[in-house]
């Protein structure tokens, strides 16, 4: 380009335009959403002030501006040439690297839940998403679901070989939705077996976009740092990609739900299950339910035994975050195919049972998360180190303890304390877990699954429990799964989000 340079108008051209003397920055390729021709109205702008000149050139390139609290926004810059030629070759030359980003999506099928959080999905997608989906010139179909199970009914049905991705406007039960039905076409595809618990799941080639609607967000919060529109829809506009964790739950040879934040049992299932008896309450029920679960002080008695996650090269209290490009669970992720690739040349079975570890006894709380599990109310999350993609989840269990032990754990969630620092909490890095309660385990003779006769023996002699409660429900990422005695197994890095995780310490660019 022969050293020629176009120069930028003032800030009153559009948001983010800059000037001579101004703070300069520079825009990767990669965050450059569009450029088109600009007519500048035979102007331009030197010395302090505007002057008229003989017809200008211009360009505008619009692109992704980072604000505070990790969120995004569309920016625009406008630059000027004082030859025609110049500023068609700056057009051909950004244009041309644009169309090497192969990554970005132009395609896409788009689910609404019009019902969801607070009813505004239609709302926030006309206003937020459509028109950066437009000038990035994405092509949309959208389907605006009528009814539970809609948007996982359309996946199993629709050609989605066509897409690029699917995208999802709605809370974090409209994501689980277009999940399971993504994850089950991908399987039905592949002449996969889900209801086999040790069945290897293919990933699905199409990846998910959140524009969070709901009334928690605890998906697209964990994966891109805020639940803001318009910053999910930039991340799916540059094609960002971020792969995630997705847990099978099985109950004996069935598939009951697949999780990728929450699996709870005890204290979250019954704030579940209570909550949903309570609909007409809106969502003040989930307060409601929450307050009436802590002063039932509920206790539950069973059996936990898990696979400890070897490959990981992290641990639920190292105080390392996932963020943007982690090491960890690129690291772990290597570590698990060594691991796989070893297996082959023994017996996989045996050496897990002899690794399997048991844990019985009395809990207010079992918890499993495959990510942070962060929200607005809990930044740091149920459990600030958990990784999104490490093949990994963290099994937190909670023992019987007083009423204000517990209220004290509950309240690390709000602030920066470690909130495994009690002695009635403990927690793991698990690949593989297993639970039943003890009236399942009392009728069945023996805890079920794998060792369950050696299991049983190991329980057998644990004193009976107290609790006037028999049996609790599990919350699997916000549905109720009535069934206590699970199987639970996590497959790493099985569906991507346009996402790219929560940057480090981002730079921030809203006072420009």
């Amino acid at each position: 380009m022969a050293g020629q340079y176009p120069r930028a108008l003032p800030r009153g051209t559009g948001p983010g335009a800059g000037a001579p003397g101004w703070d300069a920055c520079s825009v990767p390729i990669s965050e450059i959403i569009t450029v088109e021709e600009t007519d500048i109205n035979g102007k331009h702008y030197t010395s302090g002030k505007w002057q008229k000149m003989g017809k200008p050139y211009a360009f505008t390139v619009h692109r992704v501006r980072r604000a505070r609290q990790h969120r995004w926004r569309w920016a625009q810059v406008t630059f000027w040439c004082p030859e025609e030629q110049l500023c068609h070759l700056w057009l051909q030359t950004l244009r041309e690297l644009l169309e090497k980003l192969t990554s970005r999506p132009k395609h896409l099928l788009v689910f609404i839940n019009p019902f969801g959080g607070k009813g505004q999905g239609k709302r926030i997608y006309e206003r937020k998403v459509a028109p950066l989906f437009t000038l990035a010139s994405i092509t949309t179909e959208i389907i605006v679901t009528e009814r539970a199970n809609h948007a996982k009914e359309s996946l199993y049905e629709l050609n989605i070989d066509k897409y690029d991705g699917i995208v999802c406007v709605g809370g974090d039960g409209m994501f689980s939705e277009v999940l399971h039905g993504l994850v089950g076409r991908t399987q039905r595809d592949a002449g996969v077996d889900q209801d086999q618990p040790r069945a290897a799941l293919v990933p699905s080639p199409l990846r998910i976009g959140i524009i969070p609607a709901g009334s928690t967000d605890c998906v697209c919060y964990s994966t891109v740092g805020t639940n803001d529109a318009e910053t999910s829809a930039l991340h799916i506009v540059v094609g960002d990609s971020l792969p995630m964790d997705v847990s099978s739950v099985h109950h004996n040879s069935t598939l009951l739900r697949y999780s990728v934040s929450l699996l709870g049992y005890g204290f979250y299932g019954d704030i579940i299950k209570d909550s949903e008896q309570k609909r007409w309450m809106g969502l003040i029920r989930y307060d409601f339910s929450g307050l009436k679960t802590f002063l039932s002080h509920h206790c539950y008695e069973g059996t936990v035994s898990f696979l400890p996650a070897q490959h990981t090269v992290g641990s639920p209290r190292d105080r390392t975050p996932c963020r943007a490009g982690c090491f960890v669970c690129r690291q772990s992720k290597r570590q698990l195919e060594e691991e796989r690739k070893r297996s082959l040349y023994g017996l996989e079975s045996a050496e897990e049972v002899e690794e399997w570890k048991v844990v019985c006894g009395q809990f207010l709380a079992i918890n499993a998360t495959n990510m942070s599990c962060a929200c607005p109310r809990s930044p740091q999350g149920l459990s600030p180190a958990a990784h999104l993609g490490d093949g990994s989840s963290d099994l937190i269990l909670i023992r019987k303890c007083s009423r204000f032990n517990f209220l004290r754990f509950l309240v690390r969630h709000t602030n920066q304390g470690d909130q495994f620092d009690f002695t009635f909490v403990e927690v793991y890095r698990v690949k593989k877990f297993q639970f039943v309660s003890k009236p399942a385990e009392d009728e069945d003779g023996s805890v079920w699954g794998r060792g369950e006769k050696r299991l049983g023996q190991l329980c057998s002699d644990r004193p009976p429990c107290c609790c006037t409660v028999s049996s609790s429900a599990w919350n699997c990422d916000g549905e109720v799964l009535s069934s206590p005695a699970i199987e639970v197994r996590v497959h790493c890095q099985l569906v991507r989000l346009f996402a790219r995780g929560i940057e480090e310490n981002s730079k921030q660019e809203s006072h420009r």
